[in-house]
Order: C-alpha cells, then structure tokens, then sequence
C-alpha cells in the first residue's frame, strides 16, 4: 500500500513505485471512480480509436482520397519487390 497527501490545491501526487508499475508519464490521464462499496478506484485512461481523430490534419493541406492512399501503398508494394 502506498499513502499520500492532498494539498491545499487538492492536488495529490502519485507514489513512484505506483507510477511506475502503472507506466505513467507526465501528461498521462488517470480515472478516479468509486465502486458499490465506496471504494475508490484509480485506473489509467484507455484510448479508443476515436480519440486519434484528426492527429493527422494538417490545416491548408489537401486530404488524400482512398484512391490516392490505394495508389501510395501499391507504388510502395511495388518498390519493396523491386528492390528484393
């Protein structure tokens, strides 16, 4: 078991050893719940796929087509084999 304390700010800061075992980094995101029991739960966020939407954007630049994309990954296929 790991105790810490809250600050004036209500902050808390997490005990390294739980930090480490959960592989958190700063600028991680964490999720507090309390169960049935009053428990209180710390999980680490899970990401879906929907949070990577628009990582990718690139304002002013124009948005490839599943043609272009198509294109792209079969000219790469065919420089791989030519170069093997």
């Amino acid at each position: 078991m790991a105790t810490a304390t809250i600050t004036s700010k209500g902050q808390v800061t997490i005990p390294k050893k739980i930090r480490d075992k959960l592989g958190l980094k700063p600028g991680d995101k964490i999720n507090f719940e309390l169960n049935e029991q009053g428990k209180l739960e710390v999980s680490t966020k899970t990401y879906s796929i929907m949070d990577t939407a628009g990582i990718l954007y690139r304002p002013g630049q124009k948005r490839a087509s599943i043609e272009d994309m198509n294109k792209a990954i079969g000219e790469a296929i065919k420089e791989r084999h030519e170069r093997s």
